[in-house]
């Protein structure tokens, strides 16, 4: 398969991402308004803070490195071994679960039953959620690596809207049930995405003479179970290996992505009323930025896997694989950066109104507005950040990853310690703070890699982070507009004077994304060919 087709392939499984996403965001940024006005602050801390990292991190520590390493490179291998590899999570998964949900029952602190009633069902629950979901691994692995695009959109948002209808509901009609609530709520999520990948590989190896099951390397279902091989190993050791070094990776990813919550849940630094309020500010802060970046990252890492060998220097590989390689990595960094600064910059003088009307004084009164416009700046960085690592570990070698293992520990406990202290000092901007300070060493060790894998050869990918000075100068003009709007316009003088903060904000996003257009013309051209033409001619499902 060559590089341009991957590419196609891996832009149609962003842009589909990408709807997914808005869908996903969407419907959890209005389920979170609906609940604020059902349930108390204490019950959303638990949800979205305790109970939700106990999940993410059993399943992280389970499964992303498996993926990372089964993902890498050629789809021809030996199947077999790499399912058996993936059946592993499952075991891993039941380990981490018990393992877990015993400090979380044992070790932290238990929240007052009658505030947050049902809290032992809640990580129970919640835990049997993360092994139900893993049950499904090499099924979505086998569809990943052959680019189902349409498969993931339609499983996702099927679990997606049967759990936040059924949240919806139960907590319009029960709210006294607390916790079951969620908890019934997260595993039919889990439930329903395994059911619905198992459907359609029984259907679709069902039919011997489609084009599609002819590309897979299974021919039945009880080939995605475990089997011992007679004349090989029961997994590919080389395999094993990069997924040993990713996990060690993956360990301090986890700690580095979800910090400010494992302080929050171990230090007992925010109660859980303002968890849940941080944690509401945290999901409007990145809406947009995991809208479009979340889908972007994990599609173009398999793209950047699959053209770049890992062992190999960059001046040693097919050239025309490396220039396309570091054309769309250019272009993804000149996408991160504008949009990182369009949300920067807008975003500080509209993040009170826009708290004022998703939650009302609750959320713009206080500290609230503070976090959100600091939590703009560390998007912009998160946006970046996801575009150099999605290169930076597709690239690596095993030897390189493990040397970046070293350099994640010494970030993981600096990090961990300067989110402690910096929340002593401001609060819970003081977990921002942490986290962009994360974010921008975490960038310069990926541009250092990156400079150094090019620098031998004629592409400059590091040349997407430069901007025309007619740009900044337009960023900045529209800053300084829109933050005199503010303090002229916004937000106590009514619903006139705030609509004409709207209007003044949307004339000057419109003359900064028309100054984009005209000097950004490459990159323009870029998302017109490859996330925008492949969608209308997609046929994969």
């Amino acid at each position: 398969m060559g590089s341009q087709e991957v590419l196609g392939q891996a832009a149609r499984l962003a842009s589909s991402g990408l709807l997914l996403q808005v869908l996903f965001r969407l419907i959890t940024f209005a389920l979170n308004a609906f609940i604020l006005r059902f349930l108390s602050k204490e019950i959303v801390g638990i949800v979205n803070v305790r109970l939700t990292l106990l999940y993410s991190t059993t399943i992280f520590l389970a499964r992303e490195a498996s993926r990372r390493a089964c993902l890498s490179g050629s789809t021809q291998r030996d199947w077999r071994q790499t399912i058996n590899l993936l059946w592993l999570t499952v075991p891993l998964g039941v380990f981490w679960s018990l393992f877990l949900g015993w400090v979380w029952l044992r070790l932290l602190e238990v929240p007052d039953p009658n505030v947050v009633p049902h809290y032992g069902t809640g990580v129970v629950v919640f835990g049997l959620s993360a092994v139900v979901e893993l049950l499904g691994e090499p099924f979505w692995v086998l569809a990943q690596a052959h680019m189902f695009v349409k498969l993931k959109v339609i499983a996702e948002s099927l679990s997606v809207i049967l759990k936040s209808v059924l949240t919806a509901s139960l907590v319009l009609w029960l709210p006294h049930w607390g916790l079951y609530i969620f908890s019934l709520a997260q595993l039919s999520y889990t439930t329903v995405l395994v059911l619905c990948y198992v459907t359609y590989f029984k259907k679709l190896l069902g039919f011997p003479k489609s084009t599609k099951q002819q590309t897979l390397p299974v021919s039945r279902m009880t080939d995605l179970l475990p089997s011992i091989l007679r004349s090989r190993a029961f997994v590919n050791w080389e395999e094993a290996k990069l997924t040993w070094s990713f996990f060690k990776q993956s360990f301090l990813k986890q700690i580095l992505t979800e910090g400010e919550r494992y302080v929050m849940t171990f230090l007992n630094v925010l109660n859980f009323g303002d968890q849940g309020v941080y944690d509401i500010v945290n999901n409007l802060g990145s809406l947009v930025a995991r809208l479009i970046f979340q889908p972007i990252e994990e599609s173009f890492y398999i793209f950047f896997a699959k053209v770049l060998e890992r062992e190999k220097d960059a001046t040693l590989q097919k050239q025309e694989d490396v220039a396309v390689a570091a054309t769309v990595l250019e272009s993804l960094l000149k996408l991160a950066l504008l949009t990182g600064l369009t949300i920067t910059v807008f975003g500080f003088a509209y993040s009170q109104l826009a708290l004022d009307i998703y939650g009302g004084a609750m959320l713009s009164s206080g500290s609230g507005p503070v976090l959100l416009r600091t939590y703009c700046l560390y998007v912009l960085l998160l946006a970046i950040n996801g575009v150099t690592e999605c290169f930076t570990f597709a690239a690596m070698s095993k030897e390189q990853v493990d040397r970046y293992n070293f350099t994640m520990l010494a970030l993981s406990s600096s990090f961990l310690v300067l989110s402690y202290l910096l929340t002593r000092w401001y609060g819970s901007v003081g977990f921002i703070l942490a986290n962009c300070f994360n974010m921008g060493i975490r960038i310069m060790q990926s541009l250092y890699f990156i400079h150094r894998y090019y620098r031998e050869s004629p592409h400059r990918p590091l040349a997407g982070l430069q901007l025309p000075p007619v740009l900044v100068g337009m960023f900045a003009l529209s800053g300084g507009i829109t933050g005199v709007s503010e303090a002229l316009l916004c937000c106590e003088q009514g619903w006139l004077f705030r609509l004409a903060h709207v209007a003044v904000g949307a004339l000057c996003l419109g003359a900064t994304l028309g100054t984009v257009f005209l000097t950004e013309t490459k990159l323009i051209h870029f998302l017109r060919t490859q996330l925008g033409v492949p969608r209308l001619t997609d046929k994969r499902t």
